[in-house]
């Protein structure tokens, strides 16, 4: 199943050097879980979630250092749209876990 999202990822891949290097990030950190013993769908959702939230961070971060005069706009609209972006993502994939979840306690025993 791993090979397949990679694939999948791989075809969806996007020419911004950002979600091309997230992508790789991704990428390398699935490949590291799915070579360990016991790597599941869990300890790649732990991953993903963590580097969501590093990402929000980061964006977060930028926003205060635009208000310190410390980032260029450039930086800071790179990092909240980057920011944005896995946020978007995370509340779809939030979506879709919740959409499985319900129908799975529709189902007949």
């Amino acid at each position: 199943m791993i090979e397949t999202v990679s694939a999948l990822s791989s075809s969806l891949r996007t020419p911004t050097s950002i979600s091309s290097t997230k992508m790789e990030t991704t990428e390398t950190k699935l490949t590291a879980l799915n070579g360990q013993q016991g790597a599941d769908f869990g300890d790649v959702l732990a991953s993903v979630t963590t580097d969501a939230m590093k990402t929000v961070r980061q964006g977060e971060a930028a926003g205060i250092a635009a208000i310190q005069g410390k980032a260029s706009i450039q930086q800071v609209v790179e990092a909240v749209m980057s920011a944005e972006q896995t946020l978007q993502t995370a509340i779809a994939v939030r979506d879709k876990v919740v959409a499985a979840y319900q129908e799975v306690s529709r189902m007949a025993i």
